[in-house]
Formats: C-alpha cells, structure tokens, sequence
C-alpha cells in the first residue's frame, strides 16, 4: 500500500484506531479485535513493551483492505525500524522533521503531530501527509474549524482525548478523521463501541 492509498484508507473510515498496552501479546489481540470491529486503520504505539515486535507479528497477516501503522515515532531510527517491522504508516506525538523524510524515503505514510497552527502548517508543507492534532483536549471542535476557516488546505487528525460521543463534531468542524485508543480498548465490548463510533463519523459527513 503506497502513501496515497494509505491516506485514502484513513480518510475514508475517518479513523485511526490506537493500541497502547503493557504487552506486544495484548497489543496483538487488541489491533485484531479493532481490525475484526470494521476500524482498517490500527497503530502501535512504541510506548507499548516489545512494540516492535507486535508490530512484526501483525504484520504478517493484516486482512485484507486494512491497515498497520507505528504510533509515538519519535525519530529517524524509530522510523527506519517501524518501517522495517512492517508499518505503512507512522505517528508522532511532535513535528518530527526527520521521521517525515524517512516515511518518504521508504515509501510510508505520516500523521504529523502538532499544537499549533504554525506547526499544522510546517508540517504539511514538510510533507506529512497528514496532521496529528495533539492533544486534542486542549482544544475544541469549533477551534479547529476556526483554523481551518484560515488554512483550509490542512488534512488535520485530532487525536487525544477524542470519544465515540465527540468524534462527529471534530468530523463535522472539518478533520478528515480522529485517532482513539482507550474509548475503543477499554470498554467491555470493543466491537460495539467501534460500530458507535463509525456511526458517528458517518452521520458527521
């Protein structure tokens, strides 16, 4: 799956879905529980033990049509090794110039992370193919259409601090899609709270 295809998955779904666990094993079982609740698109997050190597295992069998990115990618390296593991698509928590340039280098996707408009747009005209809006509890919808009302050319992710309740606003104020984790993960039935939330994101567009 090249960048734009990439790209086209996340912004057609509206969703990123992010694992965060104690455990590669766990982060395992959650990434294909999401994938198997209709979420295509699913990162790691490297905080999680053994990331890597969940990355890997997944790796070897995503289904069909979905997609495995790395999240909290924090540099060049981490890149390379994510890449290498198998991830199509790399988050940041911060504008990393460097893990940009990789992406491009090795044929990845990136979701950017940013705090401000002057970030968003650095970013973008770095080359990230999208733009991470973290944390996104610092802000509210109608700050991002307000924003977007300036520089409408941004492709902006908010992620952080998004639910299933809130997901259609940041939709409907203009973010080609969010990123969540624990509103997906945590709850006791994972496949009902993903149907929720990309009923949300549908009735937002």
């Amino acid at each position: 799956m090249n960048p734009a295809e990439t790209v086209r998955l996340v912004t057609d779904s509206g969703v990123v879905g992010i694992v965060r666990s104690d455990s590669a094993e766990r982060a395992v079982e959650l990434a294909r529980q999401i994938w198997a609740a209709g979420v295509p698109a699913v990162e790691v997050a490297l905080t999680t033990p053994n990331g890597l190597d969940a990355i890997a295992e997944l790796a070897a069998d995503v289904p069909s049509g979905c997609l495995l990115g790395a999240g909290t990618v924090l540099d060049a390296a981490t890149a390379r090794s994510a890449v290498s593991a198998g991830a199509r698509l790399l988050v940041t928590p911060t504008l990393a110039e460097d893990v940009i340039e990789t992406a491009g280098r090795y044929g990845a996707a990136t979701v950017i992370g940013t705090a401000t408009p002057t970030e968003m747009l650095r970013a973008q005209t770095l080359g990230a193919d999208l733009v991470k809006v973290f944390p996104a509890s610092q802000w509210t919808p109608k700050t991002l259409s307000d924003v977007l009302q300036a520089l409408p050319q941004l492709r902006c992710v908010p992620t952080g601090g998004v639910s299933a309740a809130d997901a259609a606003d940041w939709i409907g104020a203009g973010a080609v899609a969010v990123g969540i984790g624990s509103a997906l993960t945590k709850g006791p039935d994972p496949a009902a709270a993903v149907a929720a939330l990309l009923s949300a994101v549908r009735s937002a567009r």
